[in-house]
């Protein structure tokens, strides 16, 4: 016999929770109530409603008695019973089951009954809750488990642990608390809880997961280790990774090729990539992800030269068809190297590959395109664009600034807030880049008050770096100087950096060793800091400030970052640094600066070798001169390109005197365009001009 509700939930508060408080309610008079397995038995009165000199009373007439088992759906077609028992009989029993699975009160063993549908039962639900499109459907899908008795099933309990933890509109928080209702979880419960909280970000909580899941004594599948070494790649946790890593051997899954493609993403994003090449190395099977997921974990640490490399090895097997993934890491390699052919050629594959390109994509190729010189055609993209937002249009206008088009870059600044768009901080980036690569002082600082008054940003190290470098270049070095003492936030290295670099520019010792001072006391161990001081001393004659200053550098183990230029040649991106020898067949190269240099003779060209800063004799610093990076580049690319063919060079550092009037006028002898992007800004050389107008630094 199991419980009688009278003892806990007696009929008659079923009865007013149901809301029969009155009415036709009077009518009846309920004496008890029983359960039995999966039966209820209800016993009531009838009530007749007699006149007495007291008023109407009520007299019972008749007793009546009814089983039901708790499955019935034809409550309302009994015979002879009033319709108020009927409803009451009916919350009562829907009440009854709701409240008894939901207090962890086991039901008996239904599912012996015959008449009872269970696997049917099973399916419907787990479809009802596929089906659910929200959470408040998904509640009523909850209860109907509940009602149905299915809910101790733990294939119905896992899914709705795994739906409510991993949709869009699912809560973690109702999710933990089924699987806490659970009484013995599987993996299957456990896999979903730890993709929920991933997908939430909590990822300490995922690893957390993990831990009880081994403590429960519930042994880890497959597909337990993929989401486990993410949340390691995204926190990152490069201990827990490898311990994750070495339970997957344990476990036998050491092969498995989504565990091993995760573990390729996970030493990237930690910074270990030998151990991301180790792991790509030892596959026995490979597949697309697995070259995804070796590119992204060197694009995830700036490798991008090594990105295309691993791209090209890819392509030269012949049996991957490179996902969207893939080529959009390598159209960001190509931005950053410069690469316009081999971008252009992905752009291709996107096309074949996208039935569309989002707007990820397409802002992505836009500022491919703009970083690669092709300004043009970043533009014509950009104004095909059938939705534009801040992104994109800070991308187009950070790149025309790049391309010292001031106005134009104002301009377009001007159409995104007639277009209702906000301006964020990285949109007035663009904008004083502008104002400071064009010289536009007056117009830098209008727009650099109007950012915190008329659109609430607040400037940051980068906005104030953007006016130190606008007034910088134009001469004012105290003004910049002061702007730094007095901005509201602590002045960081970039910031002095900046002014450091304006000092040589323009030799001002003085504040340029007041700028030094402060980079040594923020001992940001930039080895380039030195130089940029070293170099200031030089144009000076100050051979024993210089002397000093590069000891200082070597006593604290500093190494300078040499200076180079790529040019890419037939989709291959090549690289030179000064005085290159280590490059196959540079004789040829030489030989070729050789004829340039008889040819510029003509052109009155006179090597400015002031710009070489080191206490050698003049002889010396033309042979220097004559193989700076840039210049090497060039003689490779006319080598082995067709005449008159576009050149493309990408230098680390900015461009020195001497190398732009040799770029100059080699465009005019050899009747070609060559197009140079430095740290800063771009050049575009024909004909013997240049696009900045002789304002290089």
């Amino acid at each position: 016999m199991g419980p009688s509700m009278a003892s806990g939930w007696g009929m008659k508060d079923l009865a007013e929770d149901a809301g029969f408080n009155g009415g036709d309610s009077k009518m009846v008079q309920f004496d008890t109530e029983r359960i039995s397995g999966t039966k209820i038995e209800f016993a009531w009165k009838s009530v007749s409603s007699v006149q007495s000199r007291m008023g109407p009373t009520r007299r019972p007439v008749a007793t009546r008695t009814v089983a039901l088992s708790l499955e019935s759906k034809d409550l309302l077609g009994l015979q002879q019973v009033p319709f108020v028992v009927k409803l009451l009989i009916s919350n009562c029993m829907i009440k009854f089951t709701v409240l008894q699975n939901h207090f962890l009160i086991p039901p008996e063993d239904f599912t012996q009954n015959p008449d009872y549908n269970f696997r049917g039962r099973e399916q419907e639900c787990v479809s009802l809750i596929k089906k659910c499109k929200n959470l408040k459907e998904f509640k009523q899908a909850h209860a109907q488990t509940l009602k149905l008795g299915i809910f101790w099933s733990s294939f119905v309990a896992s899914n709705l642990v795994a739906t409510c933890a991993l949709s869009n509109w699912g809560s973690m928080d109702y999710a933990c608390s089924i699987f806490r209702q659970i009484e013995e979880p599987g993996s299957f419960a456990f896999n979903h809880m730890i993709r929920g909280h991933v997908k939430d970000m909590n990822l300490e909580q995922a690893l957390q997961m993990f831990d009880e899941m081994l403590d429960c004594g519930v042994e880890p599948d497959n597909f337990t280790y993929p989401t486990l070494l993410k949340a390691c790649a995204n926190l990152p946790a490069l201990k827990e990774g490898k311990q994750v890593h070495g339970h997957s051997v344990k476990l036998g899954f050491g092969d498995d090729l989504f565990v091993q493609n995760s573990l390729i993403n996970m030493y990237g994003k930690c910074g270990e990539i030998s151990l991301s090449c180790a792991v790509f190395d030892k596959m026995v099977q490979r597949s697309v992800a697995s070259w995804s997921a070796l590119i992204a974990a060197h694009a995830s640490l700036g490798m991008w030269g090594k990105c295309l490399e691993i791209f090209r090895g890819m392509s030269s097997e012949g049996c991957w068809r490179a996902e969207e993934s893939i080529l959009v890491n390598v159209v960001s390699a190509c931005t950053h190297l410069g690469a316009l052919d081999l971008g252009r050629c992905t752009h291709g594959s996107l096309l074949r590959t996208m039935s569309g390109l989002n707007f990820v994509v397409e802002t992505s190729l836009i500022d491919m395109y703009v970083k690669c010189g092709s300004l043009n055609k970043g533009l014509f993209l950009f104004q095909r664009m059938t939705e534009k937002n801040q992104i994109s249009y800070g991308v187009m206008i950070s790149g025309l600034a790049m391309h010292r088009q001031g106005p134009k870059a104002l301009k377009l600044f001007d159409e995104m807030l007639e277009q209702g768009l906000k301006p964020d901080d990285v949109a007035y980036v663009g904008v004083l880049s502008a104002c400071s690569h064009a010289g536009l002082v007056e117009e830098g600082l209008k727009y650099f008050g109007r950012m915190k008054l008329e659109h609430g940003v607040v400037p940051t190290v980068q906005h104030y770096g953007c006016i130190v470098d606008l007034l910088s270049r134009v001469g004012k070095l105290k003004e910049a100087y002061e702007l730094i003492n007095n901005i509201s936030i602590e002045p960081n290295e970039v910031l002095w950096r900046t002014l450091l670099n304006a000092c040589r520019v323009h030799q001002n010792v003085e504040i340029g060793e007041v700028a030094a001072r402060e980079l040594s006391l923020l001992d940001s161990g930039n080895a380039g800091d030195y130089v940029v001081l070293s170099n200031l001393y030089a144009q000076s004659h100050s051979w024993g400030d210089v002397a000093k200053t590069r000891k200082e550098m070597m006593c604290k183990g500093l190494i300078q970052t040499p200076g180079f230029s790529m040019v890419e040649m037939k989709r291959k991106v090549y690289r030179f640094v000064s005085q290159d020898v280590s490059f196959p067949k540079c004789d040829g190269i030489y030989e070729m600066i050789h004829q340039m240099e008889w040819q510029l003779k003509f052109e009155g060209y006179s090597p400015d070798t002031s710009v070489v800063l080191h206490d050698v004799g003049k002889e010396e610093k033309r042979r220097r001169l004559s193989s700076h990076s840039q210049k090497l580049a060039i003689a490779f690319a006319l080598i082995h390109s067709s005449q008159g063919s576009p050149i493309r060079i990408v230098r680390n550092v900015r461009m020195c005197s001497d190398c732009h009037i040799y770029t100059k006028l080699i465009s005019s002898i050899y009747d070609c365009e060559i197009t140079v992007r430095d740290r800063n800004q771009f050049h575009h050389f024909k004909d013997g001009t240049c696009s900045c107008r002789d304002c290089y630094r």
